[in-house]
């Protein structure tokens, strides 16, 4: 009886850790962890990237001025992470379409824990800190599915984005005209990303609005970058051809190229 008990009470316990989302089933699960640190100005993290969203509801106005941004909001919302500059500015694009927000910076910080790219660092304004979070929240949930066009090997990587409709993320961070397709094609080292880029505009008809490259337009990471806008099934076939070829090529230097998360570019 003694010995059930005991099995009863273990039972007990360890259904109200994997309801309160103590335990991680691993890098399949997508859900934001939003468990409470004792901090007001925490929202939650991301499963992926290293990525952690807050927001605060009155910025201290001597800071503010500060913080390199054209236009006061009384609340700022904050998506920082060590790895992932492309998903993370994918995933605000979307959150702010929703909320009564404003993109009001975006940084590329030369990191991703050592690797060939960079983290990123996201700041979006607003008048009503439950829109700041909302927006912050809605970014942390889409986190995940922007990973899945990313591919990683032990030499390199690939990035593919692609969004049928640009917003203010995509238009501060890459140039992207509001309103219109958008498409990243990203390899590293950064001439399997020139490559890529050659085969995505030859692909489809698309204009080019930038390439990036160590020394240009990137913060000396080891990337090539191409951004594309058009048509929004040109830009995608662009973006298909590119990662098609990027797999291959970056499976030449060993390993075979793997996403975290299934692709969301079909």
């Amino acid at each position: 009886m003694q010995e059930l008990d005991k099995n009863t009470l273990v039972d007990k316990i360890l259904g109200q850790v994997l309801q309160e989302g103590v335990v991680s089933s691993g890098k399949e699960d997508k859900q934001v962890n939003n468990l409470s640190v004792g901090v007001t100005e925490f929202i939650g993290t991301a499963p992926i990237g290293d990525t952690i969203g807050m927001a605060i509801a009155n910025v201290d106005p001597e800071l503010f001025k500060h913080l390199h941004v054209e236009k006061p909001f009384k609340s700022v919302g904050i998506l920082s992470a060590r790895s992932g500059g492309g998903p993370q500015i994918l995933a605000m694009d979307e959150a702010v379409k929703s909320t009564n927000t404003e993109v009001i910076s975006i940084q590329l910080p030369r990191d991703t824990k050592g690797g060939a790219g960079h983290g990123s660092l996201i700041l979006i304004g607003g008048n009503d800190v439950s829109d700041v979070r909302q927006a912050i929240s809605t970014a942390l949930n889409r986190v995940p599915d922007m990973f899945g066009d990313i591919y990683n090997t032990e030499a390199g990587h690939l990035e593919f984005q692609y969004t049928a409709r640009a917003s203010q993320a995509c238009n501060m961070a890459f140039g992207v005209p509001e309103g219109q397709a958008y498409g990243m094609v990203s390899g590293a080292p950064a001439g399997i990303g020139l490559v890529m880029a050659d085969v995505a505009v030859k692909a489809a008809n698309v204009e080019v609005l930038s390439f990036a490259s160590p020394a240009h337009g990137t913060s000396f990471s080891n990337e090539g970058i191409l951004h594309i806008t058009g048509e929004s099934g040109a830009v995608k076939q662009a973006v298909m051809s590119a990662r098609d070829v990027g797999i291959k090529l970056l499976s030449s230097l060993g390993g075979t190229p793997t996403n975290d998360y299934p692709s969301y570019i079909i």
